[in-house]
């Protein structure tokens, strides 16, 4: 796999596990910090469009 710039998110402290982020070419790379192996990676436009439903709050009742 290329080399990937990984972006933590400034909510999560600096020792805490969480979802990072990297840009690959037409693809965004995620991963957990705590299983770096592990990566997923999507189109940009998919993404988008999860993350505009995200911010709609249609995924908040997974997090109750």
């Amino acid at each position: 796999m290329e080399q990937l710039n990984w972006q933590k998110s400034s909510f999560s402290g600096e020792n805490m596990d969480c979802v990072e982020i990297a840009s690959g070419g037409e693809l965004i790379h995620i991963r957990e910090s705590d299983d770096p192996a592990a990566v997923i990676a999507i189109a940009k436009a998919k993404l988008a469009t999860w993350l505009q439903a995200a911010k709609a709050g249609e995924f908040d009742h997974l997090t109750r």
